[in-house]
């Protein structure tokens, strides 16, 4: 810090910057900028609640000593994953460059917006645009999951003595063998990138409409069926993977410079423009701003993991090694209903090259919706 700052700047730069401590990685975080990251990641990064002023210049409970030296750098503790939040931030950076532009690049936003067909709405004036945030600013979908799995062990592996069972010890601790299994169903489960693929699954399971028009209802606004994950990462000693996905909300709104010909063709049978469909889906998805929606379910479904020394030869006592080829047939011509269903193409040549052995894990999975408004 420069010796030439008075104290006056000093205070008005920790009140407008945090300094953040993410696992060992350090952020420093305009204060407007942490205001518009999403109410659910901030939840995550600030469990308990943050001051963002300080009360007399110091903390509470430090002493006079401690005040002088604490009082240039005030870091906050927090425990959450350092590669999310730069996903996060890039994400939004990016998004807020693009629709207001830079000092030395114009952005997308330029005035009022129209229709792609170039018609306009009745609703659309600049009463609306004062009311109707999505006319003037960028809309983001923040989905997030939080997954939390249970490994069950196979019973041949759980029955037997010494260091390859598989189970728990008399303390009712974890085996280091239990616990190799759990990192390695982890890993599985953490390759599985596809958004949509468990719940589309669960949809089929159950019939629930409502969770099909959910997915309906995302992949029109921004996401597609095959969208991956933009960040997932499993938890530190812990049977649970985080992940999120960020797109930009498509409107079916354009700005000055980027009007559209009418045409016909952009007309259905009922009259209604395919942009204005869209606007009415954006305006759903505008009830989650500011207002996260959660939704929690549970999973079965079948991994493979590499066999230990152990487990490989139990299985060749059981003769469960030899449906390895089979099952893997299986896992590339299985449908979503299928707990096959998902395999990657590692997990498949598992399989074929009886390297590898399927297990059951029960996954309870909390997605978390929300729109954010830069």
């Amino acid at each position: 810090m420069d010796d030439s700052l008075d104290s006056t700047n000093t205070d008005s730069n920790a009140l407008t910057q945090l300094k953040l401590d993410l696992r060992g990685s350090r952020f420093v975080i305009e204060r407007e900028t942490l205001m518009n990251l999403p109410e659910s990641v901030l939840l995550c990064l600030f469990p308990n609640g943050l001051v963002l002023s300080r009360q007399g210049g110091g903390y509470e409970g430090m002493n006079a000593a401690d005040e002088g030296e604490e009082e240039e750098e005030e870091v906050y503790m927090v425990d959450f994953d350092p590669q999310c939040l730069s996903y996060v931030l890039s994400f939004f950076r990016k998004a807020q460059d693009d629709f207001y532009g830079t000092p030395t690049q114009p952005g997308k936003y330029q005035g009022p917006p129209l229709f792609e067909d170039g018609s306009t709405h009745p609703s659309f004036n600049y009463a609306a645009q004062n009311t109707n945030p999505l006319f003037s600013k960028q809309a983001i979908i923040v989905l997030r999951e939080e997954l939390e799995y249970f490994v069950i062990p196979p019973k041949a592996t759980a029955r037997i003595e010494g260091d390859g069972r598989e189970g728990t010890d008399l303390d009712g601790k974890a085996t280091p063998a239990l616990l190799q299994l759990k990192q390695a169903s982890g890993q599985a489960l953490l390759e599985r990138q596809r958004i949509f693929t468990a719940l589309q699954r669960n949809v089929n399971k159950e019939n629930n409409m409502a969770e099909q028009h959910l997915i309906d209802m995302l992949c029109m606004s921004g996401f597609d069926r095959d969208d991956s994950w933009g960040f997932r990462a499993l938890e530190p000693a812990r049977c649970c993977i985080t992940s999120i996905a960020l797109v930009l909300l498509k409107t079916g709104l354009r700005f000055d410079g980027q009007r559209k010909v009418p045409s016909n063709d952009d007309v259905d049978d009922g009259g209604v423009s395919p942009e204005q469909t869209q606007l009415a889906t954006a305006q759903k998805l505008l009830l989650f701003w500011r207002k996260p929606a959660r939704k929690c379910w549970w999973d079965g479904v079948d991994i493979v993991v590499p066999h230990t020394s152990t487990s490989a030869s139990t299985a060749e006592q059981d003769g469960s090694a030899a449906m390895a080829a089979e099952m893997a047939s299986e896992a590339e011509e299985a449908d979503v209903n299928a707990p096959t269903a998902g395999m990657t193409a590692q997990e498949v040549e598992l399989l074929r090259s009886k390297k590898g052995r399927k297990c059951r894990v029960w996954a309870r999975r909390v997605w978390t919706l929300e729109l954010s408004l830069i």
